[in-house]
């Protein structure tokens, strides 16, 4: 089941100063209030995969080009006010219309 991102976790990954891709990736899931569940099925692995990927792990090279896209559409999304998502419900629809099939 998805769920929001706590008060605790957003200060954390706020916190974080140095640049990786992935807390790149965290930040702006954050700011758009996008599940990580739901992330996990754009880039088809682990919600834990992606936590780690949040707070800086390694990222294979294979899908760091699929996140900078995902980054950039995001960024637009917010210039174009689609973004944030203001319930689970309109962040799942955000992603199924993203990856272009229903989130299992």
């Amino acid at each position: 089941m998805s769920r929001t991102y706590s008060p605790k976790y957003k200060e954390l990954i706020n916190s974080k100063r140095d640049y990786s891709l992935g807390i790149d990736l965290g930040k702006t899931c954050v700011k758009a209030n996008i599940p990580a569940t739901y992330v996990a099925k754009v880039f088809n692995t682990t919600r834990m995969t992606i936590h780690a990927w949040f707070r800086g792990g390694v990222i294979r090279f294979s899908k760091r080009r699929k996140i900078e896209v995902f980054i950039e559409l995001m960024e637009e999304d917010f210039e174009r006010g689609v973004l944030p998502a203001k319930t689970l419900k309109e962040a799942r629809t955000y992603v199924e219309d993203m990856i272009g099939h229903p989130i299992k």
